[in-house]
């Protein structure tokens, strides 16, 4: 079983910055992508960025410029580093993860339980 733990969601002003985490847990032989994703109120859910396992990065064009992405394989931790946050950027904001493991081998897509990002003045 994988679980996908992220934190650093928050209140921040326009203009500030905040910088998610997003750790997988548990008999993981290999992580594959992985990425964050968000969903506004009445929106559909859109990617923001990912990330393969060689440090391959793409990122949606509303946040290319401000957003950084990166991950610690050794930790298969992902992390999202936001900066100049703008009204829009508010969401909910879920990790993505494709894994294989002891008991299924094969590359299988997981997701975190999503923490929220308010910006606002």
């Amino acid at each position: 079983q994988v679980q996908l733990v992220e934190s650093g969601g928050g209140l921040v002003q326009p203009g500030g910055t905040l910088r998610l985490s997003c750790a997988a847990s548990g008999s993981i032989l290999r992580a594959y992508a992985m990425g964050w994703y968000r969903q506004a109120p009445g929106k559909q859910r859109e990617l923001v960025a990912t990330i393969t396992s060689g440090g391959s990065t793409n990122y949606a064009d509303s946040v290319r410029g401000r957003f950084t992405i990166s991950r610690d394989n050794a930790k298969n931790t992902v992390y999202l580093q936001m900066n100049s946050l703008k009204p829009e950027d508010t969401a909910v904001y879920r990790c993505n993860a494709r894994i294989a493991t002891m008991s299924n081998p094969y590359e299988t897509d997981y997701w975190g339980q999503g923490t929220q990002v308010t910006v606002s003045s």
